[in-house]
């Protein structure tokens, strides 16, 4: 890692405090990342429940997304000032409570608002969890987390739509909340009673004038990727946050790379592996998001497929996910992080536009096989970028390091689906919807494009993976 030399390696905890890290960051991540996709199927009657029209109910995904921006940028200092464990565990026991909240809600606007808090708090969960974990483990164990990341950044949002759907049809839509309750009440009384404390870097002081920039930023940005493909990009209120995100992130950029303590440090991103792996997560990030946001609305609008059947025509991609784990925790360091990654998203990008090709959407078992092979081999290159990227980051830079760059995959997956969204909407005839499969199409064709952009990125990652440290 460029600048200052890292200081000698903190002792890392003993083998059941990395028992503890390990469970309570699934657990806690788990939820987080089904939670980003488990409410899309029951959009439909939570806008019929309360009356409202279905445009309405969007509010209740982008209040989540948006909450996501508001906390995603504090969350490196935080960890710094406060400490890993106690800021993770309060993360962790208010999205537990916001869960309940939105169970509870009595009406879309109260819905909405516990799903801002639940997107704070979530926002908070995911770069200090990965700090805690990589604390925990040296650079040269992290090939065998594939089995642990995997699960809550890939494979949780595959899982939501089937589950959502199942859930809503055969439940209610406030079990997909109230799931949450009793497994994140686990997760904290397993942290507090088993997670190392840790010795915690110190701090520097707080970017007040970063966060006044950077947080109203990335959350007016949010706001408009998320209502844009609905209420029209040149609607007074998107187009004006959109306008005003874009205006006071640039301000924020100007300001981070000009003050000793910034609140996200974008120096970062001049190493050539870290940054490397940040610009490869936006543009996988968003190839992803984007095909699981187009390929189930090809399958219910154009294929006349239910939204469960929609969801479950995603499934597979899940399966392939959790072998991407194995691949990765075998391969990785034998063939080092480049010469998997290359390869990996060449093929990705091949089975994107495998799916967008003309009569493969209407045969379920190649929609099954695409969806499989999307898993495995995009989770492969995935997993593969984000443990090589932070092989050499120092433990003090890791809290600024794990927000950046969950800072940049988050919004690399809302870009990803408002992109996908507006390039349908352009193409279809009336503007906003499409009854023929060919915008969706041409949207998957998008993603694939992205995923092949990544292979020029990708030429940047180290040949070697990381060994363990000299004796």
């Amino acid at each position: 890692m460029t600048g200052a030399a890292a200081p000698a390696p903190a002792a890392r905890p003993r083998f059941a405090g990395r028992v503890a890290v390990v469970v309570v960051y699934t657990a806690a991540m788990c939820m987080n990342g089904l939670d980003s996709t488990i409410v899309n199927p029951a959009l439909f009657t939570i806008a019929e429940d309360f009356g409202r029209p279905v445009s309405a109910a969007n509010a209740v995904e982008t209040a989540f997304l948006v909450g996501l921006a508001l906390g995603l940028p504090v969350a490196g200092w935080l960890g710094d000032r406060y400490g890993v464990k106690r800021v993770f565990l309060t993360a962790l026991a208010g999205f537990t409570l916001a869960s309940a909240l939105c169970a509870a809600a009595s009406g879309l606007g109260t819905l909405s608002a516990a799903r801002a808090v639940q997107g704070v708090a979530g926002g908070l969960l995911t770069p200090v969890g990965m700090t805690l974990l990589f604390r925990a483990f040296a650079p040269h164990e992290r090939a065998g987390l594939g089995k642990v990341l995997i699960v809550p950044t890939a494979l949780m949002p595959a899982l939501g739509p089937p589950l959502g759907g199942f859930l809503t049809e055969h439940l209610s839509w406030h079990w997909l909340f109230l799931v949450n309750v009793p497994i994140g009440a686990a997760a904290v009384l397993t942290g507090l009673l088993g997670l190392p404390a840790g010795e915690e870097e110190r701090a520097g002081r707080f970017d007040t004038a970063g966060f006044l920039l950077a947080t109203p930023g990335l959350a007016l940005l949010t706001y408009a990727l998320g209502f844009g493909p609905a209420h029209g990009w040149s609607s007074p209120g998107v187009a004006t946050a959109g306008v005003l995100g874009l205006l006071l992130l640039c301000a924020a950029v100007r300001h981070q790379l000009r003050t000793d303590d910034p609140l996200v440090d974008l120096r970062l991103l001049a190493d050539r592996v870290f940054g490397a792996a940040t610009w490869l997560a936006l543009l996988t990030s968003a190839a992803l998001m984007g095909a699981l946001f187009v390929f189930p609305l090809l399958h219910q609008a154009a294929l006349g497929g239910s939204a469960l059947d929609a969801g479950l025509s995603v499934f597979p991609e899940a399966i392939g996910l959790m072998a991407a784990s194995q691949v990765v925790d075998r391969l990785l360091p034998r063939i080092g992080p480049r010469r998997l990654a290359v390869p990996a998203l060449l093929l990705a990008a091949l089975v994107l536009a495998a799916l967008a090709a003309p009569g493969v959407g209407g045969n379920a078992w190649a929609v099954r096989a695409l969806m499989f092979g999307i898993g495995l081999i995009l989770g492969t290159a995935v997993l593969t970028l984000q443990i090589a990227g932070f092989a050499d980051v120092p433990p003090p830079a890791m809290g600024r390091a794990m927000g950046l760059f969950t800072i940049v995959r988050t919004l690399g997956g809302a870009l990803g689906i408002a992109a996908t969204a507006a390039l349908v909407g352009v193409l279809a005839e009336d503007g906003t919807h499409a009854a023929e499969p060919g915008p969706y199409r041409a949207a998957l064709l998008l993603t694939a494009v992205l995923v092949a952009a990544g292979t020029l990125v990708a030429a940047r990652l180290p040949r070697e993976a990381p060994g363990p440290p000299p004796d």
